[in-house]
């Protein structure tokens, strides 16, 4: 027979199995966590001294012209001289390997941009994990999804002054939490029919990283019913290095409240 006890254990121990297969896709060799530089592209070809080639960027996309002896492995193939890139799509990108390293060729806030990710970057082989809340399932709530009728565009700032996001918001989820009642924009989530969820609370800044944290969000059920599991809000790059566009939370998104689960402020930031 279960007790209190033993289910918050199991609930604790499906939490830590959940949270390490995270933090083990963001110490990938290739993950953020090695990224040594960010470029912002223009018309004029421009060499960078952690990526092979000159790089520039016009009407028909992103270009690299690469001198003799240097290549690259584009989609199995083994690139030399002029290789175009093409019209890339926002927040759309390209991994282009070389030797150890890969050159992420990618758009945000509709600028082309360079980004190489080097597995011996220290900030990738020095990591050693993020602190988080303990999980506790009454952080674990029901909201119902009401979807646009047609998705809004929605802009956002990022985590580069200047930049903006724009994402097409197909609803809100409606919930209640501390006695509160609160409607949370949604994005595109990354499988179909599931969304995030971008926020701030009264803990950020505080214990939790300023910016933003992103929580996951399974497709609705047939009723619009979903289930929010803030012990699962995680840090977005930009958390860790500056040389990510991270979106910043729409305001409806910021919370006057306290999620205190999730991930904390990375001690690379403290």
């Amino acid at each position: 027979m279960s007790t209190p006890t033993t289910n918050l254990d199991a609930f604790a121990a499906e939490w830590q199995d959940w949270h390490r297969e995270h933090e083990e896709r963001l110490a990938d060799p290739h993950g953020f966590l090695a990224i040594t530089s960010l470029h912002w592209l223009g018309e004029v070809p421009t060499r960078f001294p952690d990526a092979p080639g000159a790089w520039s960027t016009g009407r028909e996309g992103v270009t690299v012209v690469l001198d003799d002896g240097e290549e690259l492995v584009v989609d199995g193939a083994v690139v030399r001289g002029r290789y175009s890139f093409g019209v890339i799509p926002e927040r759309g990108g390209i991994n282009a390997v070389w030797g150890d390293a890969v050159i992420e060729v990618a758009k945000r806030g509709g600028q082309d941009i360079v980004r190489p990710r080097h597995p011996d970057n220290p900030l990738r082989t020095a990591y050693t994990g993020t602190p988080a809340y303990s999980p506790h399932p009454r952080w674990v709530i029901a909201g119902r999804y009401q979807p646009f009728t047609r998705p809004r565009p929605t802009t956002v700032g990022a985590a580069v002054e200047g930049l903006e996001h724009v994402y097409d918001a197909p609803g809100r989820i409606d919930l209640e939490l501390d006695g509160r009642e609160l409607s949370l924009t949604a994005f595109p989530g990354h499988g179909p029919d599931s969304l995030i969820v971008l926020f701030t609370d009264a803990t950020s800044g505080v214990t939790t990283y300023a910016a933003n944290r992103v929580l996951p969000v399974p497709p609705p059920d047939a009723d619009g019913v979903v289930t929010l599991d803030f012990n699962r809000a995680t840090n977005l790059p930009c958390a860790y290095t500056d040389l990510a566009t991270c979106p910043l939370p729409p305001p409806e998104n910021r919370l006057p409240i306290a999620i205190e689960t999730g991930e904390q402020i990375p001690y690379e930031r403290r």
